[in-house]
């Protein structure tokens, strides 16, 4: 006899298709691929829902639940951003037949491939002439990419190839949309980065530096006081650590003076009276 271990009447133990319906959440619709709508901020969201589809821009870095395969499925851009993090973001892709995602690589990010929809091609490798990795790839296939691998994704299909990736860090600037594969490398070469691999924690590299423009003052005012160089390389190398961590600069410059004046880093303090 054969038991079901879900027991009646739960044929799937792993999925339930509920819609998703947000009561608090009035919003005002525009025309765009996705047909999204504006809504307000909110700490915990489910994606609201309007003419049966689901509201697909960044609810990052908010809590928020959404039906991944419905909304990928939904998508109809090349990507869309629907949830940037300090560590984590998580786009929607969906490629036309015979396109692809475009040979890149990430040095500094992970990332993670989920198809939900169609049939293609991938190929990976640590030299971008020899992608010795290559694999099918359908509906329901996921696929890691480790941080420095060269990569790629063809839709060998007849219909759109959907599917959502996830990076960490974050790979793209906050509420990114390309609609299309060509808005996607216009925008790239108007950042200043070439196949999307030196956007890091959704800032490229001009951006952090205006970002770290702070410390480099505080700094710069630390050497005309003749502050012995070891002191100020602790102190601002300190620092940089502590933004990447997610401190301003601004936060980070008076924790770490913090830590010299309180005595908290008997260490800043020798190299201070060195």
């Amino acid at each position: 006899m054969y038991y079901n271990p879900y027991g009646y009447p739960y044929q799937n133990p792993y999925y339930v298709n509920v819609p998703m319906y947000n009561f608090s959440v009035k919003s005002n619709c525009w025309t765009n691929p996705n047909e999204m709508i504006h809504a307000t901020q909110f700490g915990s969201l489910h994606a609201p829902v309007g003419n049966n589809r689901m509201v697909l821009r960044d609810y990052g870095p908010n809590s928020f639940v959404i039906n991944i395969n419905e909304a990928t499925k939904q998508n109809n851009t090349y990507r869309t951003a629907i949830w940037t993090g300090d560590y984590l973001q998580v786009t929607l892709m969906s490629l036309n037949p015979g396109e692809d995602i475009g040979l890149e690589m990430h040095p500094d990010v992970d990332q993670f491939l989920r198809i939900e929809q169609g049939q293609g091609f991938t190929q990976m490798g640590r030299n971008k002439d020899n992608l010795n990795f290559k694999r099918n790839v359908q509906d329901d296939s996921a696929i890691m990419i480790p941080a420095g691998t060269w990569h790629n994704l063809t839709n060998t299909g007849n219909i759109p190839l959907k599917l959502y990736s996830i990076y960490a860090p974050p790979n793209h600037p906050f509420g990114t949309i390309h609609v299309t594969k060509a808005d996607a490398m216009a925008a790239e070469q108007g950042e200043g980065h070439s196949n999307g691999n030196t956007v890091i924690s959704g800032k490229t590299p001009d951006e952090w530096v205006r970002y770290i423009e702070f410390l480099v003052n505080e700094g710069l005012e630390d050497v005309s006081r003749g502050i012995n160089a070891t002191h100020i390389l602790q102190e601002f190398i300190l620092m940089g650590v502590l933004v990447g961590k997610g401190y301003s600069p601004e936060k980070a410059y008076e924790t770490v003076e913090e830590w010299e004046r309180t005595g908290n880093s008997k260490l800043l303090q020798q190299s201070k009276n060195m």
